[in-house]
């Protein structure tokens, strides 16, 4: 009897059937990019109002696909924290009404754990805990230190900005639409990346593993519209590709610094890697090559599984199998503070 996920954190609304062995039947995804693309960004209130529309026919589609009867549900698993609150209450309350109505369990699960595990569903047990994990999103970019699928303890995270964050206010400065990343990153292909030498905030502290791109971003604006002057200079495409390319490897490079950081501090050679920035082709290939010269295992799942998806929900099968069950009155928690690891200790030669 398999599980139904749901994933309404932010503006994607999605819902999985994923079997005991971890096996997606079925993954449907609604986006939300069109609704937001006006306002450069997510819209909480129109991002809730979506889901209200969209959750039941998305369940209902994922149900479909797989073949199965809602009767043959065995619990039902809902993203919790974190996220925004309205976001994450619709999920909820629909996870509540099918769960409660076919008298099932209910599960609440982590989405940025869930993230990790999305490494579990598409490479199966070649991942392996202890581990490092690195979310890299429009909203996070933090490094994990899971000793399993559930818990997890924190290495380090940005102090101002999150990666995504900064790739859509870049591409807007460069007069791009939303969402900023790919577009940026389409556009950097026809530029130089050494064109401008960007900071990579933090990225030779060796004392913290965390990240900051607030700086980064800020210098790329004093490149469109240097201080003292009221409006952007005029650029060329040539420099506008230039900047994007340039922006792209200074971020690029300051993550890349932080989970090399992390694997010396640690002496763990298993990464596994979620987050939609971890679809960017220069950042995958850059984790691709780290993981050659540390002799680490980077587990770097499809892109479809790096962005908002419920297959990711999965996760909850690890729940169900520690008996970790909720109730009707479980309830969502936007914001979730995690105790940070504060000396990483290495690990055996299981691992080196």
């Amino acid at each position: 009897m398999p599980l139904l996920a749901i994933e309404t954190t932010c503006d994607e609304t999605a819902a999985a059937i994923i079997s005991p062995e971890r096996h997606v039947l079925s993954s449907v995804v609604a986006s939300q990019d069109e609704l937001h693309a006006r306002w450069r960004g997510v819209v909480p209130e129109i991002a809730s109002r979506a889901h209200v529309e969209r959750i039941i026919p998305v369940i209902d589609q994922a149900i479909q696909k797989a073949g199965i009867r809602k009767t043959e549900l065995r619990a039902v698993a809902v993203a919790i924290r974190p996220g925004l609150i309205g976001s994450l209450l619709i999920g909820l309350s629909a996870g509540k009404a099918i769960a409660g109505t076919l008298r099932i369990p209910l599960i609440g699960y982590d989405h940025l754990a869930a993230h990790l595990y999305a490494s579990r569903i598409a490479f199966g047990k070649e991942l392996t805990y202890p581990a490092i994990g690195l979310v890299a999103s429009g909203g996070h970019t933090s490094l994990f230190y899971p000793k399993n699928p559930v818990a997890l303890e924190t290495l380090g995270g940005t102090i101002d900005d999150a990666i995504g964050e900064a790739f859509d206010k870049v591409a807007s400065l460069l007069g791009l639409g939303y969402p900023g990343g790919p577009q940026l990153e389409k556009l950097a292909l026809k530029g130089d990346s050494h064109s401008h030498r960007f900071p990579r905030p933090l990225a030779k502290d060796s004392s913290r593993l965390d990240f900051s791109f607030s700086g980064l971003k800020t210098a790329v604006r004093y490149q469109i519209q240097p201080p003292g002057m009221t409006s952007p200079r005029c650029l060329s495409d040539q420099e506008r590709a230039d900047l994007a390319a340039s922006f792209q490897q200074a971020a690029v490079d300051s993550v890349v610094a932080k989970v090399s950081l992390a694997i010396q501090k640690t002496g763990c050679r298993i990464v596994a890697v979620g987050g939609g920035v971890t679809a960017n082709k220069l950042l995958r290939t850059a984790l691709e090559k780290l993981g050659h010269q540390h002799c680490a295992k980077i587990l770097i799942p499809p892109i479809h599984l790096c962005t908002d998806n419920a297959a990711m929900g999965g996760i909850g099968w690890e729940h169900i199998e520690r008996n970790e069950i909720a109730d009707l009155e479980l309830d969502v928690l936007p914001n979730v503070y995690r105790k940070k690891k504060q000396q990483p200790k290495r690990h055996g030669a299981s691992h080196q």
